[in-house]
């Protein structure tokens, strides 16, 4: 069993991996890409987590009610650095195993713009099952954001990311 800091860190990861990470052909979208119909695009990043804090509410060392992680990265699209991100997770509900479930609120900063998400899951032992989030906003070019992100876990530190962003 991997310890709880372990699991958290790396189902963190993968939520703020998912959100950060537009391309760069967004960005290059004409003057006047809002009179045009809704944008459909899918795309693949890896989230790579630089900084991560566990918040202990209770000093307990394992998992409670209202525990937080706060993390932030870097945003990557075939190795190139696209944007950052930054994530606030909170632990909503507990149960034996060291199961708990995760409510989780990422940011992706990008050069046009911010892109918001929001989601729920579930970590046991074996760590995060699906991953998956709903963008719920932004700003800038993005301020019309909408769509889901899907995460997976691919180490502790690194999370591919399958965004599904419509605007």
């Amino acid at each position: 069993m991997r310890p709880f800091k372990q699991i958290l860190l790396s189902a963190a990861t993968g939520i703020s991996a998912l959100l950060f990470c537009a391309p760069t052909a967004s960005a290059a979208v004409g003057a006047g890409a809002d009179s045009f119909p809704p944008h459909e695009e899918t795309f693949q990043l890896v989230a790579k987590q630089t900084q991560g804090t566990f918040v202990d509410v209770d000093g307990s060392g394992g998992p409670s009610q209202g525990d937080e992680f706060v993390i932030s990265g870097d945003l990557l699209r075939a190795g190139i650095p696209v944007g950052t991100y930054s994530e606030i997770c909170t632990l909503t509900r507990t149960a034996p195993g060291d199961e708990f479930d995760l409510q989780c609120a990422p940011v992706l900063a990008l050069p046009l713009g911010q892109i918001t998400a929001q989601g729920r899951f579930t970590v046991t032992s074996a760590g995060p099952g699906n991953i998956d989030l709903a963008i719920t906003g932004g700003t800038g070019r993005f301020r019309t954001a909408h769509g889901n992100i899907h995460a997976v876990n691919v180490s502790d530190t690194e999370t591919t990311l399958t965004v599904h962003l419509i605007r």
